[in-house]
């Protein structure tokens, strides 16, 4: 059974596509093309497994985060 898409409280939504995918023994890294330029997220390879997650793909990066930083010399 296929369901839609999933409702979350993270207003943070950005649509790309799959650029890149590094693989690892646990870790992969997922690189997203958006606009206007991308985004690089770390998960676990079973998760990229169980998404089943292809370059080309179209995804949504999702940012829930409780602070944001920025630093200066």
């Amino acid at each position: 059974m296929r369901r839609g898409p999933v409702k979350l409280s993270a207003h943070n939504q950005l649509t790309g596509t799959i650029e890149h995918i590094k693989t690892g023994a646990v870790m992969a890294e997922i690189t997203v093309s958006i606009q206007p330029g991308t985004v690089t997220a770390a998960i676990t390879d079973s998760s990229r497994e169980n998404l089943n997650l292809r370059e080309g793909d179209q995804v949504t990066v999702v940012i829930k985060s409780t602070e944001v930083m920025i630093g200066k010399e």
